[in-house]
C-alpha cells in the first residue's frame, strides 16, 4: 500500500465552541477533579459498525477531543491527560500505525493556535524511541508556543506506557546510584515519582475509559493508583463534554479515603 496520498486531515471540523454558561453544571466548589485522564477507546469499532475503515473512526474522534478539552476548561479541570497512542499500539497493522502517526502530527500542527487561544498548555508524555521525528517536532513546537498558558495543561500521551514510564524512572535512578549520587538503599516512592516523565503534574484523580471496556490498559498506573474510575459505555467518537461532565458529577459524590477512615 502506498502512503503518498494519505489524507491525514478531517473534513470541515469546526472549532469546538464554549457552552452557554447556563448549561454548565454547577459542581460542588472544590470537588472537581484536578487531574482527569481519558482512555479514548472505541474509534475502530465505531467505524466498523458503520461499514467504514478503522481510520475513519480516528478522524471522527478529532472534534470529540477538542469538545472534551473545552468541557474540561468549563468544569475547572486543571490537568487533562489523553491516552493517544500507547507503546502497545505498535502491534496494530502497519497501515493503521502509519495513519495514526501522520494524523497525530497533523492534528497538533493544525490545532496549536486554537489551543493557545484557549489558554491550553500542551504537554507530551511518552518515549522518544520509535515515535516519528515529525510527531516529536510538532509536539515540541506546540509545547514551546503554549508554555506560558495557565488555564489547563493538556497532556498528550503518545508512545506512552505506564510500565515503560516506571522502568525508565527506575533506570534513571539506577544510573544515579551507579554514579554515586544517591544510595541504593535510600530510594523512596517520592524519588521514583520525581523521575517520571512529568513529575510536576499531580496524581490523577479520575480516569475515564470509553467504549464499555473495564480495564486501564497500562495508563498512568503510578499516578492513578488512587484515582476514581469511570467506565462509560459510549464509543469515543460518540462522546462529548456532557459525558465528561457526567463522570465529574459521579466523582464529586464519591468518598475518597486514600486508605484511611472517614472521620
Amino acid at each position: 500500500m502506498s502512503f503518498d496520498n494519505v489524507d491525514y486531515t478531517s473534513l470541515d471540523i469546526p472549532a469546538a465552541p464554549f457552552s452557554d454558561k447556563s448549561i454548565i453544571p454547577s459542581f460542588t466548589h472544590g470537588a472537581v477533579p484536578r487531574h482527569v485522564g481519558v482512555i479514548m477507546d472505541g474509534n475502530g469499532r465505531w467505524a466498523q459498525e458503520r461499514g467504514l475503515i478503522r481510520t475513519n473512526g480516528h478522524q471522527a474522534a478529532e472534534p470529540v477531543v477538542f469538545d472534551i478539552i473545552a468541557g474540561a476548561i468549563e468544569a475547572g479541570v486543571r490537568y487533562l491527560s489523553l491516552y493517544t497512542f500507547s507503546t502497545e499500539n505498535w502491534k496494530r497493522s502497519p497501515q493503521e500505525v502509519h495513519f495514526l502517526m501522520g494524523f497525530s502530527r497533523d492534528i497538533i500542527h493544525r490545532r496549536v493556535a486554537q489551543m493557545n487561544e484557549w489558554g491550553v498548555r500542551v504537554r507530551w508524555s511518552g518515549r522518544r524511541p520509535k515515535l516519528w521525528k515529525s510527531v516529536i517536532d510538532e509536539l515540541e513546537i506546540a509545547q514551546e508556543k503554549t508554555k506560558n498558558n495557565t488555564v489547563i495543561d493538556v497532556i498528550f500521551c503518545i508512545n506512552y506506557g505506564g510500565r515503560a514510564e516506571i522502568a525508565d524512572a527506575a533506570a534513571a535512578i539506577a544510573k544515579e546510584v551507579a554514579e554515586g549520587k544517591i544510595k541504593g538503599n535510600k530510594v523512596t516512592e517520592k524519588m521514583l515519582a520525581d523521575h517520571l516523565y512529568l513529575p510536576d503534574v499531580p496524581d490523577c484523580d479520575l480516569v475515564i475509559r470509553t467504549s464499555g471496556e473495564q480495564r486501564t490498559s497500562n495508563f498512568l498506573p503510578w499516578q492513578a493508583a488512587y484515582a476514581e474510575l469511570d467506565f462509560v459505555p459510549e464509543l469515543f467518537p460518540d462522546c462529548s463534554r456532557e459525558v465528561l461532565w457526567r463522570s465529574i458529577e459521579k466523582f464529586t459524590n464519591r468518598d475518597r479515603r486514600f486508605g484511611g477512615v472517614k472521620k
